[in-house]
């Protein structure tokens, strides 16, 4: 199948398209795909409710890609050293994505905007790639940095659950000084009752 440039501009590809076609002149890509989890609509994790739908969010989040309809994208001329194709062919990648993009959570959006990627002027991220001579892999790369970039900054507000082996360990620890407690009050009641006893007795 071919395409020219100005037919791939207008195209609308489904979930199987995997790479990136070769662009040039910083055409910007927009390709339909909806696959991301969509996170939890509240700006602050404030009870334990919020905090589970936000850990099942994050699980499900942690294997998905992110599609490339979420973001813009466009190419540019590597520099520097590299091969035939750097400073010949756009290898160089630019994702860019608002902060406030429905699939990023709510509670993540602030400390992204403290994040180095953060471009207030148009209050989005802005990730770059060009570790690679092909265009497909930085495009690979970008959306890949981004995904780490989100999933972390969510991460940090979202408390780990103990798993089953920490909670059975919790519980042991628990029922052990229950034990101890109880020993110690009744020596304790032992020997005020020896001291009882001893006093009557004179």
């Amino acid at each position: 199948m071919s395409l020219s440039l100005s037919t791939f501009g207008r195209l609308v590809v489904g979930h199987t398209l995997s790479r990136t076609w070769g662009l040039a002149n910083n055409v910007r890509v927009r390709l339909t795909h909806t696959s991301l989890p969509v996170p939890p609509s509240t700006a602050a994790l404030a009870s334990p409710g919020d905090e589970e739908q936000a850990r099942s969010w994050l699980s499900r989040f942690k294997t998905a890609s992110i599609p490339r309809d979420l973001v813009d994208m466009s190419f540019a001329r590597s520099s520097g050293p590299g091969g035939q194709n750097v400073n010949k062919v756009e290898t160089k990648v630019l994702v860019r994505c608002r902060v406030d993009a429905a699939w990023i959570p709510m509670w993540a959006r602030e400390s992204l905007t403290r994040s180095p990627h953060y471009v207030k002027s148009s209050h989005s991220l802005l990730i770059t790639s060009s570790v690679s001579r092909s265009q497909a892999l930085n495009v690979d790369d970008g959306l890949s940095k981004l995904h780490t970039l989100v999933m972390e900054a969510a991460a940090k507000f979202i408390k780990n659950s103990p798993s089953a082996e920490q909670r059975k360990r919790v519980s042991n620890l628990q029922k052990a000084d229950d034990i101890r407690r109880r020993s110690q009050k009744q020596k304790r009641s032992a020997v005020k009752k020896s001291r009882s006893s001893k006093g009557w007795s004179d």
